[in-house]
């Protein structure tokens, strides 16, 4: 695959096609100065796989962040108002997304309810409210954004694609191969190779093996969902047990519903196992019985069985997480061949496992829906450090 027209301006290389990496490249494409080409294995109009983690995401906006975690909160916040305002009524993005009331129990006294106070609607709830979850001790509501992650990468590629974005498939094992060939040395150009100007690293999981990044501080937490039909589900509910998966359901504006899930450390198993679809979905059925079709509850009590046949699809992605946290940082790397030439690499992948934050609002596994929810503030970070980098040239 290659769209590769005549351009002007800085030449940037994004790698990685994932929700992070598009998002990267639409922002720094439609900064107006730069030319901007994706690199990547795997796009959004692909069959479904387990090395495409975006796909297999919930997902929805609901804040993870601790109560001293600033920047995260910062990338959080400025994602949801972004993507707040892409949900608008009659918007292009409008069909991608669902704003929908959302509640979150919690079987633990959270650390500070308030900083989910930013979005619309949020209150407390009085004890009464939330009888209904046995396992609840608080509770919030608020109105949030859930995103069908299928239509909304597809419309991120249309949309960088449209603006005079150019796309390559290749498979590379080391960024020394972009860095000395361009693009050239993935599409059979015989040309003299444009040179590089700036490397963006948006790999997700495949940090950990990319040659000239080789981050092993990154490694998979294993999330498994159960897609359903259930188009009369209208909101989401959560509820965050600590140490425990945490479940969820995020319906989507197609009347399909996201119920989740697990996490699972250093889990590399590729497809989703069966007792643990039918684990998913007891806990979905106690925490939201309206999953059940209405004809059902009008009869009788409902039970998984009355699940299994509005299953569309069983899947599992691998989030990648990273210790430490979001890596979005710049560096300069020499290009192969020359001791003086050197170019600005800057990164941007990678999240901190929610459970590893002690002061963290809720310890949940967060979902592949993190990297949707910090998407935008991680870009526009990401743009801020290659401009400086280029300021600096």
């Amino acid at each position: 695959m290659a769209n590769i027209p005549d351009i002007n301006g800085k030449n940037v290389v994004v790698i990685g096609a994932g929700v992070i990496g598009l998002s990267t490249a639409i922002k720094v494409q439609e900064r107006g100065d730069y030319s901007v080409t994706i690199l990547a294995e795997t796009f959004p109009t692909d069959a479904k796989c387990i090395k495409y983690t975006s796909h297999w995401a919930g997902a929805h906006h609901v804040s993870t962040a601790g109560a001293d975690d600033l920047r995260l909160q910062n990338l959080e916040r400025k994602t949801f108002d972004i993507m707040w305002e892409m949900s608008a009524p009659g918007g292009e993005a409008e069909g991608c997304f669902l704003r929908a009331p959302q509640t979150d129990y919690y079987a633990t006294k959270e650390e500070n309810p308030d900083l989910l106070s930013f979005y619309p609607d949020f209150r407390r709830l009085e004890a009464p409210a939330y009888a209904c979850v046995p396992e609840a001790v608080s509770a919030v509501s608020f109105s949030t954004l859930n995103i069908n992650p299928p239509a909304y990468l597809t419309y991120l590629l249309a949309r960088f694609l449209s603006r005079g974005g150019r796309i390559v498939r290749a498979s590379i094992q080391h960024v020394a191969e972009v860095l000395e060939g361009g693009m050239e040395a993935f599409t059979g150009g015989k040309s003299k190779a444009r040179p590089v100007d700036a490397l963006i690293i948006c790999v997700g999981l495949g940090a950990r093996t990319l040659g000239g990044v080789d981050d092993k501080d990154v490694y998979p937490v294993r999330g498994q969902t159960v897609l359903l039909q259930a188009p009369w589900i209208e909101g989401g509910r959560s509820l965050v047990v600590e140490s425990v998966a945490k479940t969820y359901i995020v319906p989507r504006r197609d009347g399909t519903v996201i119920v989740g899930g697990t996490k699972v450390e250093n889990d590399w198993f590729p497809k989703a196992r069966p007792e643990t679809t039918i684990n998913i979905l007891e806990r979905g059925l106690a925490l939201y019985p309206e999953l059940a079709p209405p004809s059902v509850r009008d009869e009788r009590e409902p039970t998984v069985e009355d699940l299994k046949p509005l299953i569309i699809e069983e899947g599992c992605g691998l989030r990648p997480a990273r210790k430490g946290g979001i890596r979005i940082q710049s560096e300069w790397i020499a290009v192969p061949g020359s001791e003086s030439h050197v170019v600005p690499i800057i990164h941007n992948y990678g999240y901190d496992f929610p459970q590893r934050r002690k002061h963290s609002l809720s310890c949940t596994d967060s979902h592949g829906g993190y990297g949707f929810q910090t998407s935008w503030g991680s870009a526009l970070a990401a743009l801020t450090l290659l401009e400086g980098a280029f300021a600096k040239d």
